[in-house]
């Protein structure tokens, strides 16, 4: 499991004992702007998953200031600053994309593609993000490609585009992941975040608990 979940409820422990306050992992006050601070300031050390150097560097220029924006990280970055132009290959793939500025990010949006651009049925769509999260993933997107090209050339979609999409589906086998995981994850940054706003003692606390635990 995460040790991370052991030192939260370390930490809510040590609040509950000094100060009465009964917190819960799924209770805790969202979208609050003491946490946006810390993150966007990288005062992140002790908080999981975005204290290492990497992401103390991330951090501000990521700028977070809602909750998806830590879900996502990275190849973004620059669209959600303004920095780059949001743009999509095809109209079609905008219901997909939108919400994370052009840039496919998980494998429910790379379903979402599928479907959209290539009349993928549910169940087509299912197949790929199995061959995606398969071992030989490229290999297995290859045996798709006559399937997706010929499904986005009956919705209009040109040849070079068409190309371009699957290439971009086919990079995206080799590190995709589902949504529901980043979001799982960006909800404990947000937790172990909460409570170094407001309770830095019981956070310290917390992984001193449950070692070996965190980047330093």
């Amino acid at each position: 499991g995460l040790g991370m979940l052991t030192a939260i409820r370390l930490a809510f422990e040590h609040v509950l004992e000094t100060t009465g306050q009964q917190l819960a992992l799924h209770s805790l006050p969202q979208e609050d702007p003491a946490v946006y601070a810390l993150l966007q300031a990288a005062d992140t050390v002790g908080v999981f998953q975005v204290e290492s150097r990497a992401q103390i560097a991330t951090l501000p220029r990521l700028k977070p200031e809602r909750f998806y924006d830590i879900v996502t990280v990275h190849p973004f970055i620059r669209r959600k600053n303004g920095q780059e132009k949001v743009t999509y290959l095809h109209d079609l793939l905008k219901p997909a994309l939108q919400k994370t500025y052009g840039v496919p990010l998980f494998q429910e949006q790379l379903m979402q593609m599928a479907m959209d651009a290539a009349s993928f049925s549910p169940a087509d769509a299912d197949e790929l993000r199995r061959a995606m999260g398969s071992k030989r993933s490229v290999a297995r997107m290859e045996a798709l490609k006559d399937r997706l090209l010929r499904g986005m050339a009956g919705n209009g979609i040109g040849p070079d585009v068409s190309d371009q999409i699957f290439d971009k589906l086919k990079a995206f086998a080799d590190f995709g992941f589902p949504e529901s995981h980043a979001f799982s994850f960006a909800y404990l940054v947000y937790a172990s975040t909460w409570l170094k706003a407001h309770h830095p003692e019981a956070l310290f606390a917390g992984p001193l608990g449950a070692p070996p635990l965190g980047f330093y």
